[in-house]
């Protein structure tokens, strides 16, 4: 089983959502159409970064990164 991370950006609030699944699809759907948490009063969202790893642990450290300050700046480069 392989595990992504992702990052989204909702370009009517210019917000950015990173997060780490195993089922890349299931989890888009449930940002866009089904969620009812943070990320539904953001829609629409669009994927602009993936990195799939092989362990779950991998994909946690680096889903923690994205999220660091050094990380943030990587993802203010994706959205430029």
């Amino acid at each position: 089983m392989n595990f992504t991370v992702y990052i989204l950006y909702s370009p009517t609030s210019q917000k950015h959502y990173t997060g780490f699944t195993s089922n890349l699809e299931e989890r888009l759907l449930s940002h866009n159409c089904l969620g009812s948490g943070w990320t539904k009063n953001h829609r629409p969202w669009e994927l602009i970064y993936t990195k799939i790893f092989s362990l779950k642990s991998d994909a946690m450290v680096y889903e923690k990164w994205l999220k660091s300050g050094v990380g943030r700046e990587f993802l203010k480069s994706l959205s430029q």
